[in-house]
């Protein structure tokens, strides 16, 4: 059972950029929340044959494989943010450049390999965000000069996964 407070962050939890993804995660139990987005975004990316890997569905846009990287990237960073907020470290963090990463990226792994990668990550952060004491998931903090909430870094975390998810459904499949 999860610890976190019921309901959508309210929109003084997180910069206003991130209210696209907000607004895909309607659930109020986020944990749950997490762990049925990981299952759905596993079955869609275990369903992507490696021939269609590297499919752009226009010049200049991420492969399919970089689009899930992404992903993966993007989680790793809304984690870190959950737990140095948790922990009440008082540092703000930088800014995260999404296309560095992707340049930055292994442009060879296997996409069943970057879709475990995915698993594991999510998986850990489950298990991160389940343990939380309850008034830590208000706790907030400083990243890109922004402020955000533990809880709303989970619920962008669910809500950028499901955001590159139709993408993929809608531009790429």
């Amino acid at each position: 059972m999860s610890t976190a407070p019921a309901g959508r962050p309210a929109s003084s939890e997180y910069a206003s950029y991130y209210e696209n993804y907000i607004s895909r995660v309607p659930e109020e139990d986020l944990v749950a929340a997490l762990e049925d987005d990981r299952v759905t975004m596993l079955s869609l990316v275990r369903s992507i044959p490696e021939s269609r890997a590297d499919h752009r569905y226009e010049p200049g846009k991420w492969s399919i494989r970089q689009a899930v990287q992404h992903v993966v990237d993007t989680e790793r960073v809304f984690g870190f943010r959950a737990f140095w907020f948790a922990r009440e470290i008082p540092s703000p963090l930088p800014s995260f450049e999404q296309d560095d990463a992707v340049k930055g990226a292994p442009s060879a792994t296997l996409l069943a390999d970057v879709a475990s990668e995915f698993d594991r990550v999510r998986q850990a952060h489950i298990l991160f965000f389940r343990a939380l004491e309850p008034d830590a998931w208000m706790r907030s903090g400083t990243a890109s000069g922004k402020t955000f909430t533990v809880r709303a870094l989970a619920a962008i975390a669910v809500g950028h996964s499901r955001h590159h998810a139709a993408i993929l459904r809608e531009r790429y499949l």
